[in-house]
């Protein structure tokens, strides 16, 4: 069984470049289907997710060439409009792929998509947003048929900011008739990354960072260069994993407002946080302070997928904190994983109770997801003693080579494949 082997207690120092953004990068290669031509995205982490995109896209006729983390995609020859279950079962994010098919080739079909199991993500807004542009959709025995002769601009209300469904409307209103506005849309960087990208193409969309977001409808897009920003959720990581261990780190391709709730969350914690244009310096205090309560939100709130990070900190910080979780109802299952090493953890309906202790204990823990895989990792190496972190395929969907980057700073870790050895 892989595995990450962590020997805990060296704090963490150092300079990181921070990769590009998963969750800017996977939709921006799905909007590169809406037109034919040669696109060149750069800065894309090589990660599992992007290696499953990639399959994807093959599959659909899309050529694809790697120059180190730049990628380009030969669009001009899409064959079919539908993705195997095999790999829409591989990851969520396989669902950005109806939208820019749909505007296309007027069809697409899908099955409901895989991916971390964090709770119930139900992509009832996505098939809401494309049938209100115009399409017609029918499930018969798990395929999801989608089909339209002409799609056309509308008021969309969304019930919930969900990232996904405005991205995915965004890319299916692009080449639609008319003007098309999606209310109560979501605001994160990411989909002001994308909307970048679409214009680059020769869309026309404005508003995203904004809750309300405008697509006027074009005839014609052509093929386009982008980079996609930095990750905000891996940066992020690291800054806690700094923290945690005691050590001082600086983080390059950075963009620090993307961060500004979860660095207000890390100073409270007496950390050290200073910033210069695209770079972070980070340095963890000699005491480390609870914070009291903090929710996860859509952003500009607190993140969710910054929850688990956050509570491995926040286990060896003096005092009582707590975390409520008001995004995801299945993403608590790192506690128990957290609690065999040692932190005073009590779940409470939708929030957990954080009680500081000195110091954690190394033990054998499995990565149920993916950040609660990047929380574990943080634990282990804070912890006394030696840390087995099972369930890496789930670290390596969001985190390029995270063992080579936590070497890179000092951390003992080691990946093993099979026999393990002793660090």
């Amino acid at each position: 069984m892989e595995q990450f082997v962590i020997k805990g207690g060296k704090p963490l120092y150092g300079t990181v470049r921070v990769q590009g953004a998963k969750n800017a990068a996977l939709p921006i290669l799905a909007a590169t289907l809406l037109t034919e031509g040669i696109h060149e995205i750069r800065d894309i982490p090589r990660l599992s997710d992007i290696k499953v995109m990639e399959r994807i896209l093959r599959v659909l006729g899309v050529k694809v060439k790697w120059d180190g983390n730049h990628m380009k995609l030969e669009t001009s020859g899409i064959r079919t409009a539908q993705i195997p279950e095999s790999l829409m079962r591989l990851m969520r994010s396989s669902i950005f792929l109806m939208g820019p098919l749909l505007s296309r080739l007027n069809e697409v079909s899908v099955t409901r998509p895989g991916g971390c199991t964090i709770g119930a993500r139900p992509i009832d807004l996505h098939l809401k947003g494309l049938r209100m542009l115009g399409a017609e959709i029918e499930e018969k025995e798990g395929t999801i048929y989608c089909r339209a002769r002409k799609l056309t601009g509308t008021v969309i209300p969304l019930d919930l900011p969900s990232v996904g469904a405005t991205e995915n409307i965004m890319m299916a209103a692009v080449r639609a008739e008319g003007v098309t506005v999606i209310q109560n849309a979501a605001r994160e960087p990411e989909i002001v990354d994308l909307q970048r990208f679409l214009n680059r193409m020769g869309a026309d969309v404005s508003g995203a960072g904004t809750s309300t977001i405008t697509i006027r409808g074009v005839q014609r897009l052509i093929p386009a260069t982008h980079e996609v920003i930095p990750d905000r959720i891996v940066a992020g990581t690291l800054a806690t994993a700094a923290i945690a261990t005691g050590g001082e780190i600086l983080l390059t391709h950075v963009v620090p407002d993307h961060l500004e709730s979860t660095l207000t969350i890390l100073r409270q914690t007496g950390a050290r946080i200073k910033q210069e244009g695209d770079v972070l310096w980070i340095r963890s205090a000699p005491v480390l302070k609870c914070v009291g309560k903090v929710k996860t939100a859509p952003y500009p709130g607190f993140p969710t997928d910054m929850q688990p990070q956050l509570m491995t900190l926040l286990s060896i910080s003096e005092g009582i904190s707590s975390i409520e979780e008001k995004i995801f109802d299945g993403r608590f299952k790192h506690v128990n994983e957290l609690v065999q090493m040692g932190a005073d953890l009590t779940v409470q309906n939708e929030a957990v109770e954080i009680r500081g202790v000195p110091r954690l204990r190394g033990a054998v823990v499995k990565a149920t997801d993916l950040r609660a895989g990047a929380a574990l990792v943080i634990a282990g190496l804070t912890a006394s003693g030696t840390t087995h972190v099972q369930g890496l395929s789930h670290i390596d969907r969001g985190y390029e080579r995270l063992d080579r980057t936590l070497l890179k700073l000092g951390g003992q870790i080691q990946r093993y494949h099979g026999k393990i050895a002793s660090l």
